[in-house]
């Protein structure tokens, strides 16, 4: 009965939901406290308010810390849900009163960050000096949870495995191609399809980047397994590797051109249509951020 009261929202407490969503974060009681500054029996006596207040336990406890129950679970949700809100609100209201300042936070993939961010926001920052950008580069499929989670304003990213709920927008497009030795057979041939190449050593990039992710999917829809020799994090790594002997590799044909002078290689485009990559920018609601990361995606938008 007590959620369908339309006095529900007054009884909740927005500093109780923040200390859930530590709890939650950090396994423990203990740690959250620790985290918000706060001592752990005035935390412990806020979550046992809340539980009251919404009929229903929301952690279980046991030797190693707390996990929360399923009505934990969904609490956390919209919890998180609220205090981005509240956040975003508090960031944006500051910015109408201070004109076009503030924080925004990216993330955005290997590929978009190597390839088109430096200039795209080095542009945009000479602009916009009192705007600040925190950039974070991570797999595509992690800029996808940061963005769904709250911790990001925006990604960049490649979206080929789907993007849920998120609200998406076009920002740039991307060549696969395979990177050889100078002195290797495939690098006198113009372009080559990825089922040639399965029978030679790859230089791989981490297993759940969204390239790698793409050349598995190839492979398995041919009945075949890459020859993974060595996985690397970063693309200098892989020309590197390359340079050295150790197989060949995939990566966009742009961020090749800007490490060209790594090692003696060639780039041979890919045939196979996955090779041909969009890579978007994501967002929970475009229309519901902060001013200042609306204009960044305006900036962004502009450059396609």
């Amino acid at each position: 009965m007590l959620l369908q009261d339309r006095h529900f929202s007054r009884r909740i407490d927005l500093a109780s939901l923040q200390m859930f969503v530590a709890v939650c974060e950090c396994g423990s009681i203990g740690k959250a406290a620790e985290r918000e500054f706060i001592a752990a029996s005035a935390l412990s006596k806020r979550l046992s308010d809340l539980e009251a207040t919404l009929g229903s336990p929301l952690l279980q406890r046991h030797s190693r810390g707390v996990h929360p129950t399923p009505a934990g679970q969904s609490l956390l949700h919209h919890a998180r849900s609220v205090l981005f809100t509240l956040d975003r609100m508090h960031t944006e209201l500051h910015e109408y009163a201070d004109g076009a300042r503030g924080q925004v936070r990216v993330h955005a993939s290997i590929s978009a960050t190597v390839q088109f961010l430096p200039e795209d926001l080095g542009a945009f920052i000479r602009a916009h000096q009192g705007i600040r950008i925190d950039l974070e580069e991570h797999l595509s499929s992690e800029v996808i949870r940061a963005v769904q989670e709250g911790a990001a304003d925006f990604g960049v990213c490649n979206t080929a495995d789907g993007a849920g709920e998120l609200q998406t927008l076009p920002y740039r497009q991307d060549q696969l191609v395979l990177i050889v030795p100078s002195t290797h057979a495939l690098a006198r041939e113009s372009s080559v399809a990825f089922a040639d190449t399965l029978a030679l050593d790859h230089v791989g990039l981490h297993s759940n980047s969204s390239i790698y992710t793409a050349m598995r999917q190839a492979a398995a829809a041919l009945g075949q397994n890459i020859k993974l020799r060595i996985q690397v994090t970063g693309l200098d790594a892989m020309c590197r590797m390359i340079h050295n002997g150790l197989g060949v590799g995939v990566m966009p044909q742009r961020a090749f051109a800007l490490m060209h002078s790594t090692g003696t290689l060639t780039a041979v485009p890919l045939t196979d249509p996955w090779a041909h990559r969009h890579i978007e920018l994501v967002a929970r609601d475009f229309s519901t951020l902060p001013r200042s990361a609306r204009l960044l995606v305006d900036h962004l938008k502009s450059n396609l």
